[in-house]
């Protein structure tokens, strides 16, 4: 495999694209705070006129990720949309319940920061009990706070009953402010071992990609470029959905060396078009 192009900013490849799926965590911000540079390049990204989405695998909806983002120093309005894998998860069960028929069901919720907006508008409502459940909704995690084994005690019963289960923050790994932890897809991973069945929902699956390309008036692909900082996630889910890439060296791989990513692309078969040191102009 050849080794992958490093640009210095985007304002070297911005003109071959209209579009930009770009990624939160790892990308514009980690576990403490904006990354140097960030918001001024994505003002500098909107300003030559493109269209930008923040793409993120935040279980969390939209709003509030909006709102976080402009909390911490970001301009408002140097983003079209921040799409969230639990904003896409949000309007699929919607979609569902117009058409189903039923009373409200027990969902045992599993979200970080005591997030509740899940279940919001829906016929949801939440149990802390995996006995009396009638759909698990993996959100988020506070693999900084409780061990694996913690949320397995918590799962063991609802998985065991064959209750469905929906992962809407794929992502294994996460950034806190003590570092990595293991994130909400290692609780769907998790699940699954426990032998339940699980609809992910998130990078690199489809759904969120759709929900995008409709935003954005279905674009040829093509003309559309994704960047992020994990191959599993962002990398193979810009290649699934025909969009270019690049990977930032930020984020979950920032200490890992070029060989190291190699690995990962092979691993995952899918490879990005460039590789950018950091979210910069």
């Amino acid at each position: 495999m050849s080794a992958v192009r490093t640009i210095p900013g985007l304002s070297v490849i911005a003109e071959a694209y209209d579009a930009f799926l770009v990624d939160q965590f790892g990308v514009l911000r980690d576990g403490h705070g904006p990354y140097p540079g960030a918001a001024e390049t994505l003002v500098r990204l909107k300003h030559a006129g493109k269209r930008i989405i923040i793409l993120s695998n935040s279980g969390k909806r939209s709003a509030e990720n909006d709102r976080r983002l402009a909390a911490l120093g970001f301009e408002p309005g140097s983003w079209d949309w921040f799409l969230t894998s639990g904003e896409v998860a949000w309007q699929l069960l919607r979609r569902e319940q117009a058409t189903a028929a039923g009373g409200m069901r027990k969902c045992l919720l599993i979200s970080r920061d005591g997030d509740l907006s899940p279940l919001k508008g829906l016929d949801l409502v939440r149990t802390e009990s995996g006995e009396a459940a009638d759909i698990v909704l993996l959100a988020g995690s506070e693999g900084d706070v409780h061990s694996l084994g913690y949320y397995e005690d918590l799962l063991r019963p609802a998985a065991r009953r064959g209750i469905p289960c929906l992962c809407t923050n794929p992502d294994k790994v996460m950034l806190t402010r003590t570092g990595h932890a293991f994130g909400a897809g290692r609780l769907a991973e998790l699940y699954e071992s426990l032998g339940g069945k699980v609809r992910w929902i998130g990078k690199p699956f489809p759904d969120i990609y759709d929900f995008a390309l409709d935003f954005l008036g279905r674009p040829d692909p093509a003309r559309v470029f994704a960047i992020g900082d994990s191959v599993e996630h962002d990398i193979a889910g810009a290649a699934s959905a025909g969009l270019g890439s690049a990977l930032v060296a930020t984020g979950i791989l920032e200490q890992q060396s070029e060989e190291e990513r190699r690995r990962l692309f092979a691993a995952h078969g899918a490879s990005p078009d460039f590789i950018l040191p950091r979210f910069l102009w």
